[in-house]
């Protein structure tokens, strides 16, 4: 079996958030918890990805959105600190990362963004019209990370205000990453 872990970004996904109708939806998702959704830091988020990953005795997909992106991005530069020998990260999908260095980012401690390639599947999620990231440094950082790339359109942050609702176009990336898991 594979786990899902959802990796939201700041504030936690809301209830319109497509991660938040994904893990509503799918039996097999499970979110990741955060002690401090709103004023983060590296550590301690990274503390929270290494309890949750711990929790699963099965092979995990991640689905990041925002912060979680950097998060994932964090994590496994750092070499995926509580993975066991039982587990294996088969895949990861990234909504959205942000710009993490740019000036005003809530979560500077996030910054520079890790440019390691990822050691497993990745697809980058990206919208023309990102307010937290131009969608050139999306496409550099999935060039970096050997990922794959997708540039949805004018999207705005590709959350719940995007008027996405259970997107299905996320959950078909999705299942291509679980049909290479398998």
């Amino acid at each position: 079996m594979i786990t899902i872990l959802i990796c939201p970004g700041l504030s936690n996904s809301g209830p319109a958030h497509w991660q938040t109708l994904w893990e509503q939806s799918m039996t097999q998702a499970v979110r990741v918890q955060q002690a401090d959704w709103d004023n983060p830091t590296r550590t301690a988020w990274m503390a929270g990805l290494t309890s949750a990953v711990s929790a699963v005795s099965d092979e995990i997909i991640l689905v990041a959105h925002s912060l979680g992106c950097a998060l994932v991005a964090h994590w496994m530069a750092a070499g995926m600190p509580g993975l066991s020998g039982a587990q294996k990260i088969r895949g990861a999908l990234l909504v959205a990362p942000p710009d993490v260095g740019h000036t005003g980012f809530p979560a500077p401690c996030f910054s520079p963004m890790p440019t390691v390639p990822f050691s497993f599947p990745v697809k980058v999620i990206a919208s023309d019209d990102d307010p937290w990231c131009d969608i050139a440094v999306s496409r550099a950082w999935a060039e970096a990370w050997q990922a794959e790339f997708h540039n949805i359109g004018a999207k705005g942050h590709i959350n719940g205000e995007s008027g996405l609702g259970d997107w299905k176009q996320g959950k078909d990336w999705l299942s291509e990453l679980l049909s290479q898991a398998r």
